[in-house]
């Protein structure tokens, strides 16, 4: 099945779910849906940020500074993000922290977003058919890179402001 079609948890403007729809019709009519965010760090403090193929749906080509993606229809926020680690970059049976929840919106996406925090000192498996390549950057210099997933930089930012990690 391509992403497109694929089925999306779809939620109301208070984050309560109401149905599913295929990715493609959230895409299309902006719907109100979750996505996770998994930021992975190593023991030195640095991100891992990828760059997305340029087949993505949405933002193709951005760095995207946390690993994840859309809850599929009926799972949730936690699975969800488990799910989107291993599948993009091969880690599983790691710790995920839930540091908060957030709301993101902007012309092209209407997301209610859950972050969470895991530590990765290990191999990494891409998923070719989303991630072109790794870069491991401080938090700083993460947030100083220009074509950025938007969503990612305001998560990234709330992670910093708010004392999950350190900006250096």
């Amino acid at each position: 099945m391509s992403p497109a079609q694929e089925w999306v948890q779809v939620v109301d403007a208070r984050n309560r779910p109401c149905g599913s729809a295929t990715r493609a019709f959230v895409r299309r009519f902006k719907l109100w849906h979750q996505a996770s965010y998994i930021f992975v760090h190593n023991a030195q403090g640095q991100l891992c940020v990828q760059r997305r193929t340029m087949t993505k749906d949405i933002f193709p080509g951005a760095y995207d500074l946390a690993a994840g993606g859309v809850v599929d229809a009926g799972e949730s926020l936690h699975s969800g993000a488990r799910r989107e680690l291993f599948e993009e970059l091969g880690i599983r049976r790691r710790k995920l922290t839930h540091c908060f929840d957030f709301r993101y919106t902007d012309a092209r996406l209407h997301c209610f977003g859950g972050v969470y925090l895991t530590e990765h000192n290990g191999p990494l498996a891409l998923q070719a058919s989303e991630v072109v390549d790794v870069q491991w950057l401080t938090p700083q210099q993460a947030l100083a890179l220009d074509n950025v997933t938007p969503d990612t930089r305001v998560a990234l930012s709330m992670l910093v402001s708010q004392g999950w990690l350190t900006a250096a």
